[in-house]
């Protein structure tokens, strides 16, 4: 991504091969004050963060950033909660429509980023999966934007890798390939991975089973419904009232005072949902005893609004639910601590993902510090953005982000535009390389730590918002999501290490003038009409 210069008529036209005379700093004729230094920036992850990432930077390093947001609105949705194919569709028409493919690699793996602090900018090592060719790239700005649940994990069972594979999958890459249809199918976990499966139920924990999000909007008891074609007619030919109706839903998924409020509102809401769960499992005593939780609050683990899941497992003739744990996977099925043998002709393992936040591949700061090592035992940042002595690295979806607040897109947009903002503080004013402060972190830290024992969080139950524990340490952001997106609208400067390129952090006021002057532009912009 290189950025482009500003022409006469107010648009923006690709710059010279250079900007400034390498060979002499000191030579100022070539540098107007708001010349655009040519920068590259590497984004890994092509997923939603990715491919919002992209395009907010583009437009950023083309200082045409919207002052709203850039997704593609889609008032076609065939219902209210789409599938993943659908959405899948939608987001690689997105992709399209702002040119965000253009600059995607698909097929290459990042095997090693390292930071070169005599060139100031990072060096990628990749592997192209077709001919698994390895090269190195190199960058000023590295993005990661692979998130934090890209790595699914497999349960610890014995012999499970000696099984073979056409019995096992795993719900996090499902197999569409595979038919149930008469078949006797398996599913370990009831978290939400397991939820969105439909079964012989192998739990060995309770979980809230709640109400569907923006449940105002939803259908008869939060169910979700197609939406009628006079209804998508509506959304195309009205912008208004589909706006109206999107903001709606939107706000009934911004999760506040259940997850921050531990007295009355959260013993409200966890009477709600106990009672409600009591209901759809038709006061079936052994499964209530075991499925409903009664020592940890609403909020702890990820909310799952599980539309049928409870009416499935009641269905004694269709679905069986074990709390007796799996000892050994065999050929034919699994047995169990109670010394059953079921066999089964498929069995899905909903067992969640590595939650650690650790790089799956070396990241190589200053002092040849590896991410991965420095993260070993907690990770820490600053807000969820950025790491000391790893410079110009950012993170999107980086520990402790509001992930249990609502839908993660509004986060990736404004997280995006924060990044955008350095990017082009990059372009403009001579920056090298930019890294937080660690009293900035270490404040950071101590403020988390002090907001979020009050929280849902903290009451005991095992959930990845803790890294996989019961007690270990909140990866959450202090507040509310809204509180988020204002958090970081604005950079705090002063909170971060800056090195420019030049020994005078002024260089870029290069020659006096500005491009438009030099190009015979609007010399009077800042003349607006009454």
């Amino acid at each position: 991504m290189f950025a482009p210069a500003k022409a006469t008529n107010g648009g923006w036209t690709p710059i010279a091969p250079f900007d400034f005379d390498e060979r002499e700093p000191g030579n100022l004729k070539r540098r107007a004050v708001d010349n655009l230094r040519r920068i590259k920036v590497i984004c890994i992850g092509a997923g939603k963060s990715g491919i919002l990432t992209d395009i907010l930077v583009l437009l950023a390093m083309s200082h045409v950033m919207p002052t709203n947001s850039p997704s593609k609105t889609n008032s076609s949705w065939s219902r209210y909660r789409a599938t993943g194919a659908e959405i899948q569709a939608y987001l690689k028409r997105t992709a399209t429509k702002y040119g965000a493919d253009k600059y995607m690699k698909f097929g290459h793996f990042c095997e090693k980023a390292e930071w070169n602090k005599l060139e100031g900018r990072w060096h990628v090592t990749l592997t192209k999966s077709a001919t698994n060719e390895t090269f190195v790239d190199t960058c000023d700005v590295l993005l990661s934007a692979v998130g934090p649940l890209n790595k699914w994990e497999w349960p610890q069972l014995p012999f499970l890798t000696k099984v073979k594979s056409s019995l096992m999958l795993q719900g996090a890459v499902w197999n569409d390939t595979i038919q149930l249809d008469n078949k006797v199918v398996g599913v370990i976990g009831n978290g939400s991975s397991a939820v969105q499966i439909k079964l012989i139920s192998f739990q060995r924990s309770s979980t809230w089973i709640t109400a569907g999000f923006a449940q105002e909007c939803a259908g008869e008891h939060g169910d979700n419904f197609n939406y009628s074609e006079e209804q998508k007619r509506e959304f195309a030919e009205d912008p208004a009232a589909y706006l109206k109706y999107r903001k709606l839903v939107q706000a009934g998924m911004i999760f506040t005072r259940v997850n921050f409020d531990r007295g009355l509102t959260v013993k409200q809401t966890s009477q709600f949902s106990r009672l409600e769960m009591i209901r759809k499992l038709k006061g079936k005593e052994h499964l209530i005893s075991k499925i409903v939780p009664r020592n940890y609050a609403v909020g702890c683990r990820r909310p799952t609004p599980g539309s049928g899941y409870l009416e499935c497992l009641v269905e004694e003739e269709k679905c069986e639910v074990t709390f007796s744990q799996i000892t050994e996977v065999t050929e034919e099925g699994v047995v169990t601590a109670d010394g059953r043998r079921r066999r089964l002709d498929v069995l899905v393992c909903a067992t969640g993902f590595d939650v650690s936040f650790r790089p799956r591949f070396p990241v190589v700061g200053d002092d040849n510090l590896d991410l991965r090592d420095a993260w070993k035992d907690q990770p820490y940042t600053y807000l969820s953005a950025t790491v000391p002595k790893f410079p110009s690295y950012f993170m999107i979806n980086g520990p402790f982000g509001p992930y249990a607040h609502g839908s993660i897109l509004p986060t990736i947009e404004i997280t995006t535009r924060y990044v955008a903002k350095f990017i082009v503080k990059l372009q403009t004013e001579d920056v090298e390389s930019f890294s937080p402060k660690q009293d900035a972190v270490d404040d950071f830290k101590r403020h988390r730590e002090h907001f979020l024992k009050r929280t849902a969080w903290s009451s005991p139950c095992r959930s990845w918002f803790k890294g996989g524990t019961i007690d270990g340490p909140i990866l959450m952001w202090p507040g509310s999501r809204i509180h988020f997106l204002e958090g970081i609208a604005n950079p705090r400067w002063e909170d971060y290490d800056w090195k420019y390129r030049y020994s005078n952090r002024l260089s870029f006021f290069g020659d006096g003038f500005c491009q438009r002057e030099l190009d015979g532009g609007d010399r009077s912009w800042y003349i607006e009409a009454a």
